[in-house]
């Protein structure tokens, strides 16, 4: 792989991880519309080094908020972080479950079947338009409500439904404010990322092959600085109700999808 190959790989995830379009699903569209041979395989460890930049820049980007769940962690004290913290990890469960005892059957959705990916990108849309449509609130995200935002993460691990467009959607769904609930979808899936990152160290499957340092470097930084801005921009865009014009790009590529899955 060469810098700029990691480069533009870095930009796409970084951008992915944070606006509703799912990632997942347009890599497989890629994949069936150029043919797997067209499509560069990332090593396990630029995915690794990727998720890590991502990661990080939602770390920058809620460095108070982040402080504030660690704080609360430590307190040992029923107060407003420590609840905050447990509804974290209360919405990681069931992700958490999928990844540990359905990993075959989940990898099963990503065998390019782009009709599959059109309709869940579709689904998709229906929930970011309703979503966009919803009231503006003041309430905070309960316990009940972290775990149903919870499912809906879990739900988004198949490619075509967004992860933070779910999450979002379902919060403002819910009642959740919606400055509140950019927040606690973005700061949910940092413990899973870390995880995850870990699980892939502990492996022993990562490999660094000889030259590849410079390229790795590129791609974490690109990764990094689209992470920083996709996650301050997409903040704004649910404040100021804007996700319908994701709505339309889902809708408009699902159906794209579903017509080459017959016609292409």
């Amino acid at each position: 792989m060469d810098i700029i190959d990691a480069i533009i790989l870095g930009i796409i995830q970084g951008l992915t991880e944070f606006l509703p379009v799912s990632s997942s699903g347009h890599l497989e569209l890629g994949k069936a519309i150029l043919g797997d041979s067209s499509v560069p395989e990332e090593s396990l460890l630029f995915t690794v080094v990727l998720h890590f930049a991502t990661a990080l820049s939602t770390l920058v980007v809620f460095r108070k908020d982040v402080w504030e769940i660690i704080r609360g962690l430590f307190q040992f004290k029923w107060n407003e972080e420590m609840q905050f913290s447990m509804k974290i990890i209360i919405s990681m469960i069931p992700a958490v479950l999928i990844g540990l005892f359905f990993e075959e059957q989940l990898e099963a959705f990503f065998g390019g079947d782009i009709r599959f990916v059109g309709f869940m990108l579709i689904i998709t849309a229906v929930l970011l338009y309703f979503a966009d449509k919803a009231k503006d609130t003041n309430k905070k995200v309960s316990f009940k409500n972290a775990f149903l935002i919870g499912i809906s993460q879990a739900i988004a691990m198949l490619p075509g439904i967004s992860r933070s467009g779910a999450t979002i959607s379902t919060s403002v769904l819910l009642g959740v404010d919606k400055t509140k609930a950019a927040r606690f979808s973005f700061l949910m899936v940092v413990p899973l990322i870390f995880g995850k990152i870990a699980k892939d160290i502990f492996s022993g499957d990562l490999t660094m092959e000889s030259g590849q340092s410079v390229a790795m470097g590129a791609g974490f930084v690109a990764a990094f600085i689209a992470g920083l801005v996709a996650c301050t921009w997409m903040i704004q865009l649910v404040k100021k109700s804007k996700l319908s014009y994701f709505a339309i790009y889902c809708l408009v590529v699902g159906l794209i999808a579903i017509g080459y899955s017959y016609f292409g």
